[in-house]
């Protein structure tokens, strides 16, 4: 699906999409628990899919209806000798059920795009080597198998927080108790924090100290009713429009989220008010959205930006090679990226959204001040199918080919 986006200014109100972080969280817990539970405002995303899907191959019974989701848990008494889960390009996906589905199968086999299989796995590796189990690449998958088993977890805490989840959501449901050591500092997290919070609706209990977590065993999980909370990440494309003329309100935002990216609003209020330096470490996600609006503000620069290299694309690189066709040439350095204040031009030649969800939707809000066209669009149904919908009824003009 190629978009071409036509000089636009964006007005009105809009709601919220939902949190694809926490919706992740709530349907693994509400499948682990005993009984009935209910999720409304899931989202309808490819990610949310995936793990959907996934944790029905795990056991959970998930029936959908439109928005909601009416989740039976899983059996975790019994255990398949094989099963095969398909991520797609789910990284959440991937890293939260690694761990976890070892409770029920002897050997799991994980499929999805071959970016996803590139991303980086090796503190399981680790992990899993230390501990009884295994996980190796092949070459059209990646292969679990083993028991795993309580004890003391040394992880390293600068390379995802999505290791720690998947640990979180597994361990409580062994026998013995645990400690996770990290043994450097946690990056991200705030994402750490949304899991403690979902597991603790749901009876779990993690004990976080400066540098470890304890988590005793055999807890159970209980079935709940709830609903999942506005997208900060998401909606930082929507409020964007403000910093370029446009008038619109976001609705049904948590103020008192877990969520880091909600960051995003005092670094917009400083991207106005000159060339701020912005440490992005607990919120990578917030980069290409960030670069997008730098070049139409005052320029910036940007600090902890390294692991925007391993996510669904390299991110600094991608916006790096479609900024220059806006006229915009951006500096790119191993934890820094330095945005110049430019006066940005319609580019001549189509964008490339790097079949990446984030590339694509800072790029639409490029376009709606100068025009352009963006190549392969759809990849926005990873997190917010919804997005060019919702854009146009705030008044941005585009043509779909």
């Amino acid at each position: 699906m190629n978009v071409t986006i036509k000089p636009s200014v964006a007005t009105g109100e809009i709601n919220a999409p939902p949190s694809k972080s926490c919706a992740h969280r709530l349907l693994i817990c509400a499948s682990l628990s005993e009984g009935k539970s209910v999720i409304d405002n899931i989202g309808t995303n490819d990610d949310i899919i995936a793990t959907i899907s996934c944790l029905k191959e795990l056991g959970a019974n998930i029936e959908t209806k439109g928005n909601k989701a009416v989740v039976y848990g899983i059996d975790i008494k019994r255990k398949k000798e094989c099963i095969n889960l398909f991520c797609n390009e789910s990284g959440s996906t991937l890293r939260f059920l690694i761990p976890l589905s070892l409770l029920f199968s002897k050997t799991v086999s994980f499929s999805g795009s071959p970016r996803l299989l590139e991303r980086p796995q090796s503190v399981y590796e680790e992990l899993f080597g230390e501990m009884g189990c295994y996980l190796k690449k092949t070459e059209k998958c990646l292969e679990a198998g083993g028991e795993l088993k309580s004890g003391a977890y040394k992880i390293r805490g600068d390379v995802s927080s999505q290791f720690l989840t998947g640990l979180f959501f597994t361990l409580p449901l062994l026998e013995g108790d645990s400690q996770i050591i990290l043994t450097t500092p946690l990056q991200s997290a705030p994402y750490v924090d949304i899991t403690i919070d979902v597991l603790s609706r749901f009876g779990v209990e993690i004990r976080k100290t400066d540098k470890s977590f304890y988590i005793k065993g055999n807890q159970k999980y209980l079935p709940q009713s709830t609903s999942v909370e506005g997208d900060w990440s998401n909606s930082a494309f929507l409020d964007a429009f403000n910093l370029i003329g446009g008038n619109v309100k976001v609705n049904g935002m948590n103020e008192a989220s877990y969520q880091g990216d909600k960051a995003y609003i005092q670094f917009f209020e400083e991207l106005k008010a000159g060339t701020p330096t912005l440490d992005i470490t607990d919120c990578p996600d917030l980069g290409p959205v960030l670069m997008a609006c730098a070049t139409l503000c005052n320029g910036a620069r940007l600090i902890g930006t390294k692991r925007l290299k391993i996510k669904e694309s390299d991110r600094a690189e991608a916006m790096k090679a479609e900024l220059s066709k806006f006229g915009v040439e951006i500096i790119v350095n191993d934890d820094e990226i330095i945005i110049p204040e430019s006066e940005i031009k319609a580019p001549t030649l189509s964008l490339n959204c790097h079949n990446d969800h984030r590339i694509a939707m800072s790029l639409a809000i490029l376009c709606s001040k100068v025009g352009g066209t963006l190549e392969n669009a759809q990849c926005v149904n990873k997190s917010y199918p919804e997005f060019f919908d919702d854009i146009k009824t705030l008044g941005i003009q585009y043509d779909i080919t």
